[in-house]
């Protein structure tokens, strides 16, 4: 290799609405990892903590070698502001990155729908891959072999407040319903079809609206994780839609513009929330790759 490879990776997150499995959407969260000299064995350089292995054992380099178990050991040194176990995909961002390494290392012509098929099949699920790699949202439908993605542009002037649930353990009871009624699943397939046909008609109203569908959380959804109805509550006071609990349970989303974000954000100051509010971008580009 005559050059460094940098690859760029957008932080996401997963089931929006009812779209559990299904809908993504990337976040100007970025996890970075250049590609430096081939080595005797793999090496990452990180400061994510003694949690995450430096070794073969690194995910970047699982991924790797599933993709391509030919590709020859190299250096990693890995970069990131996607904060770890808190839903926003930092475990996807670095599968991403090891498809694209393989893609690149190995010469190996994947086309995205290659890379998203890959991806799929190691996270069971098409959502955050499919965002990840193209940006924007996607909405995806994956059958254990095949991914099939669209992908939908967001308003530029949107952007999201996303609060860090407080990682207490207390935030571990299901937030979905065993078994979930004829009518939930009619409301909540209802809601979601529209909710895609809004975003693919951007028909943005309309969309955020549908994003607060609740049919197959459990009927206490607000005692199991009060911070939602809090920041919803608020929220609606102030006329703003689109506040959902992310796919994890580790974060509560609500998409507006800066300036309602921010008025939302500073009304919330005094609710004694005991998480972390961060104001954050949606990414339009998804992965990118320089230095080939």
């Amino acid at each position: 290799m005559d050059k460094k490879i940098i690859i760029r990776v957008p932080a996401t997150s997963t089931g929006i609405g009812a779209g559990i499995n299904s809908i993504g959407i990337a976040f100007g969260l970025y996890y970075t990892v250049i590609v430096e000299e081939e080595m005797d064995r793999w090496q990452v350089n990180h400061a994510l903590g003694d949690d995450v292995p430096r070794d073969e054992n690194n995910i970047i380099v699982q991924t790797i070698l599933k993709v391509d178990p030919t590709i020859k050991p190299h250096q990693l040194t890995v970069m990131s502001d996607v904060p770890i176990g808190r839903g926003l995909g930092s475990s996807t961002t670095a599968i991403v990155a090891g498809i694209k390494i393989a893609n690149a290392l190995g010469d190996l012509d994947m086309s995205i729908d290659d890379e998203i098929n890959a991806g799929s099949k190691i996270e069971g699920h098409a959502d955050g891959v499919a965002s990840a790699l193209l940006g924007n949202i996607t909405v995806s439908y994956f059958n254990g072999e095949m991914a099939t993605t669209v992908k939908t542009d967001i308003p530029e002037v949107i952007n999201a407040l996303v609060y860090l649930v407080k990682d207490d353990g207390s935030h571990d009871k299901a937030v979905y319903k065993d078994e979930v009624s004829s009518v939930d699943a009619v409301k909540a397939s209802s809601a979601t079809n529209v909710l895609v046909a809004s975003l693919m008609n951007n028909e943005w109203t309309k969309a955020t609206e549908m994003m607060e569908n609740d049919a197959i959380y459990t009927d206490n959804i607000y005692d199991v994780v009060p911070e939602l109805e809090v920041i919803r509550k608020q929220a609606h006071q102030l006329g703003i839609y689109g506040t959902f609990l992310n796919q994890s349970q580790r974060s509560v989303i609500t998409f507006g513009t800066s300036s309602q974000l921010n008025e939302l954000r500073n009304a919330l100051s005094n609710s004694n929330l005991a998480g972390v509010m961060r104001l954050i971008k949606v990414d339009h580009t998804g992965a990118t790759v320089r230095g080939e």
